[in-house]
């Protein structure tokens, strides 16, 4: 596939989509806000090794200059990691960025989004977006959720990030019709924790299953994504038992400051990192290395698939 010039890619990813081998988008958010300098450039540049050592092409989505840009250079990932101007961009702040000449940040759903125009059909995470706790009276839910039902990509994620309401992002998605996998469980993961008290609402074995389930939702003409959950490993998890009260002081915090929008995500991030003493920035950076890799696996396995059933040019 040519990348469209609404975006712009570096060489080698353009030259990997030209020849449909497999690529994994990948966010800045979580770069620019969602963990401390220096560990941001570090993990950043780790989980694009960990993307190629599988099998393939890493391609970090961003807006700089104005510019979305599908692959960075180590001088763009060291500008969004620690330039203050670089603003946490979601779909509808795309238009304003690009138009400023601004610096932005992908969410989720802006990641999807500039991917998708892009060619690119897997995308790695380390939690989803959601209903947020309170949502009733807030009628705060995240856009991620309205972009899975619009934009054919995969997410592969540690399932929602535990500071939402997991049941309701659930509730949501069901209504959305997106479909949601979990990998290798039949309980959905809670970001930090394997469990969340709530079952899986489908279960896929391995990236093999789940690009079979990619190429068949597409193939039937569903035009939303895909959530895959994949948990965090046993040896990095911190138990749902004890996150939650921590949770529960970083939300009542948030509440005292008056909090919210934008900015209550990477708030709640980085108090619960001060609450734990730094062990829940451990485990974030070790279920986006885990997703790393098995995103990686699930694109290579689908660009498979798709080579297999495109037809024969002679």
């Amino acid at each position: 596939m040519t990348v469209p010039s609404t975006v712009v890619a570096t060489d080698e990813v353009a030259e990997a989509l030209a020849a449909g081998r497999p690529v994994v988008a990948l966010e800045s958010t979580i770069i620019s806000h969602g963990m401390p300098y220096p560990q941001n450039v570090a993990m950043a540049t780790e989980v694009e090794d960990i993307v190629r050592d599988h099998g393939a092409m890493p391609a970090t989505i961003a807006v700089l200059a104005g510019v979305p840009k599908v692959g960075l250079s180590p001088e763009d990932l060291e500008l969004l990691a620690s330039d203050p101007s670089v603003v946490k961009a979601s779909v509808r702040d795309l238009p304003s960025i690009i138009a400023r000449k601004g610096h932005g940040a992908t969410t989720v759903a802006a990641t999807m989004r500039l991917a998708s125009l892009a060619g690119i059909r897997v995308f790695v995470t380390g939690g989803l977006g959601g209903v947020h706790r309170g949502a009733a009276t807030s009628f705060d839910v995240s856009a991620d959720l309205t972009e899975l039902s619009t934009t054919p990509v995969c997410v592969v994620c540690a399932g929602v990030k535990s500071i939402l309401d997991i049941g309701l992002t659930l509730e949501k998605l069901e209504t959305l019709g997106v479909p949601v996998l979990v990998d290798g469980s039949d309980e959905f993961p809670s970001f930090y924790s394997r469990g969340s008290g709530f079952a899986a609402p489908l279960r896929a074995d391995g990236p093999e299953e789940i690009a079979r389930a990619m190429d068949a939702a597409w193939s039937l003409g569903l035009t939303s994504g895909l959530v895959v959950a994949h948990p965090i490993p046993v040896a990095d998890e911190i138990a749902a038992s004890e996150m939650d009260p921590v949770i529960a002081r970083a939300l009542a915090d948030l509440d005292a400051r008056g909090i919210g929008g934008r900015d209550a995500t990477p708030y709640l991030l980085g108090r619960i990192v001060e609450l734990t003493d730094g062990r829940s920035l451990t485990a974030n950076i070790a279920l986006v290395r885990e997703n790393a890799r098995v995103g990686a696996e699930i694109a290579v396995r689908y660009a498979a698939l798709s080579a297999a059933s495109s037809p024969d040019p002679a």
